[in-house]
């Protein structure tokens, strides 16, 4: 069900962060092209699961899938859900 995961899987790897870094951008820019890189790793994971492609995702899968890996972290644990935090 729950694929092992590596943390650049929900967060941005040191490389990603540099060049975030780097980018002529101010910081609540910075944040939200920080945002916007993990939820993009996030949306091909949940497509992932579905078989579907990220442009095919429906707002209903999504918050399917997020309602689907609380129940698993309430009644498994956080290590057995997808988002450990």
């Amino acid at each position: 069900m729950n694929t092992p995961q590596s943390p650049s899987d929900q967060f941005l790897t040191l490389e990603e962060s540099a060049k975030v870094d780097a980018a002529l951008l101010s910081s609540p820019e910075k944040f939200l092209t920080r945002l916007t890189i993990s939820s993009l790793k996030l949306l091909k994971h949940i497509a992932g699961e579905y078989g579907v492609t990220v442009e095919d995702l429906t707002s209903q899968q999504v918050i399917a899938w997020f309602e689907k890996d609380s129940k698993i972290k309430r009644e498994q644990g956080i290590a057995a859900a997808y988002l450990k935090w």
